[in-house]
């Protein structure tokens, strides 16, 4: 259906149709802008929200649990699919909205020149018609004056008082008027098909053709809202089979969650590399008495049957070490502070050295590095001192001589790395021998050990005080061998004094080489815990022994710390 032939009479409305329509598709292209702006929020709120939850610690302190690791993938999948969100953004910024925009601007220019077109047609029109109305009035005066000089010629002639020239007169002027009627009336009758003519030319022709681009214009609007209306779902249909990649890579990473990896991993992580204490062997002191042969059968029990008749296996200790490290795991909390020293002193001893081993490979890597750097600058020395075209060999001694102290650096790292190793498989080992020998020989633990045979690798328990004191176990009287105390008391001069203590629960201090303390008692520190379970003190009247660590309540003085 055409305009032009339907709406012929109808510009004005055409006129605001045209322009409710160009209307209309700015309003759209202000909806794809704010929802692209939608977009472009989401994006950057899902950005900074992966960026909250991302560790911000180092590679080697992540925690490398499946279940964080799982959780580390969701995150970056996350954050890809914030990736998506900005594209689908920049597309509907580019294809639709700016589109829409351009097409607007050419669209308002098109318009005005065919609304221009239109009003020159009229504006012509109008002009033929007036030139034709004005034809017409001069007709209708010229005639209406003919009449008037008719009727005074008619009226002369017939008076016999009238003179022959006054006849003539108006005779003359009859004739003239008449004349002048004739000529008026061709005029109008040329102006009159000549205005039919451009009227039929208007409203056939010219305002068809006008409308007719009105019509191709409207068309054409509706034709690019349409194709945008798609362009903005395909915006965001492109996307999806990423999008649903990147779901798909987050179910992938809850399905890697595996706790028996996480049990491995924590056990690996906090083993001290001890063996468990020995069992106790009975001291019998009613050999002395006289006794009927069925009373002396207590120490012949087996221990299986000991165990049976409900006999008390070995005692919990109250401070267990795992009990002081189990918060050491939070994902999201704040990892406790402790002590990091070069040679790992604070760690277990099997942790320390896995630390120092890894520490060891990682220098030796360097140092490979560094010797192939050094033979590669060398033999570039030959080249250019065999061919100096190629360079100067002089240029090269700088590099070669920092290349050669960075080796001596590393060489005495690993050195001082390979000492400390080797202090620490010296110690294992030496307490391995001393376990055994104290089995063979039925005497408790040699060495400084825990009541319980309790070891504690978290030294942020020296500086807090429990909230609870639960009763304490019933130590197993330790019977260290005499002479280790003895070496170790032997010394000329007085160790400082590193902290006090306060004791949490009394201790008898029956083996020798220990030190009988009541409950409340302040001693000082003057030797830290080992390792072992056990710190020297020293009471205020001078008396030095040791004392279970899961026994006291510590406070060191400051940088006492590896004194």
């Amino acid at each position: 259906m055409s305009w032009g032939t339907e709406l012929w009479d109808q510009f004005e409305n055409l006129d605001k149709h045209t322009q409710w329509g160009i209307d209309f598709l700015e309003r759209y292209a202000k909806f794809v802008k704010e929802r692209l702006e939608i977009e472009q929020n989401y994006a950057k709120q899902l950005r900074n929200l992966v960026k909250k939850y991302c560790p911000k610690r180092s590679k080697d302190e992540e925690p490398r649990f499946t279940s964080c690791l799982s959780f580390y993938s969701i995150l970056n999948e996350l954050n890809d699919y914030a990736g998506q969100r900005e594209v689908v953004a920049e597309e509907m910024a580019h294809r639709v909205y700016g589109e829409l925009m351009r097409y607007s601007q050419d669209l308002k220019a098109e318009r005005k020149h065919h609304l221009q077109e239109g009003r020159k047609a009229q504006q012509h029109l109008d002009h033929c018609w007036k030139q034709m109305d004005n034809s017409k009035k001069k007709f209708e005066r010229e005639c209406k004056e003919a009449e008037k000089s008719q009727i005074t010629y008619e009226r002369l002639d017939n008076d016999i008082n009238a003179t022959k020239s006054e006849v003539e007169k108006a005779k003359a002027q009859f004739y003239m008027r008449t004349h002048a009627a004739d000529e008026s009336k061709n005029e109008y009758a040329a102006q009159l098909q000549s205005f039919n003519a451009e009227q039929w030319k208007h409203f056939h022709s010219a305002i068809p053709q006008i409308f007719k681009n009105l019509q191709n214009m409207d068309e054409r609007r509706t034709v690019k809202l349409g194709e945008t209306y798609r362009s903005f779902a395909e915006a965001e249909r492109r996307v999806i089979p990423i999008i649903s990649k990147c779901l798909e890579g987050m179910v992938s990473a809850a399905k890697a969650v595996d706790e028996r990896r996480d049990s491995a991993i924590v056990v690996e992580s906090f083993k001290s590399g001890f063996e468990p204490p020995a069992d106790f062997p009975f001291e019998d002191f009613s050999q002395n008495l006289s006794r009927t042969g069925s009373d002396g059968t207590i120490s012949n029990t087996p221990k299986g049957d000991r165990e049976r008749d409900g006999a008390p296996g070995p005692r919990s200790d109250p401070k267990h070490p795992m009990s002081r490290t189990k918060n050491k795991l939070w994902l999201f909390g704040k990892k406790p502070k402790a002590p990091s020293l070069e040679d790992f002193s604070h760690l277990p001893p099997e942790q320390r050295r896995k630390r120092l081993q890894q520490r060891i490979d990682e220098l030796n890597r360097e140092l490979q590095k560094e010797m192939d750097q050094r033979d590669a600058l060398n033999k570039m020395k030959d080249v250019y001192e065999k061919n100096p075209q190629m360079g100067d060999p002089n240029s090269l001694q700088p590099k070669i001589s920092e290349t050669i102290c960075n080796m001596e650096k590393l060489r005495s790292e690993i050195h001082k790395n390979e000492t400390w190793l080797s202090e620490v498989e010296g110690k294992q080992s030496s307490r391995g021998d001393r376990r055994h020998s104290a089995d063979n020989h039925h005497h408790g633990p040699q060495g400084r050990e825990s009541p319980e045979g309790s070891y504690t690798d978290d030294t942020s328990q020296e500086h807090q005080t429990p909230h609870h004191r639960p009763g304490p176990a019933q130590p197993r009287h330790p019977n260290p061998d005499p002479h280790e105390f003895d070496d170790e008391f032997d010394d000329d001069d007085p160790l400082p004094v590193i902290g006090h203590c306060k004791a949490l629960y009394s201790f008898d201090g029956q083996n020798e080489g220990t030190l009988v303390m009541a409950e409340d008692e302040v001693l000082y520190i003057i030797e830290e815990d080992k390792g072992d379970g056990w710190t020297r003190a020293r009471k205020q009247s001078g008396e030095e022994g040791y004392v279970p660590t899961s026994y006291v309540e510590i406070t060191l003085e400051k940088n006492s710390k590896g004194s």
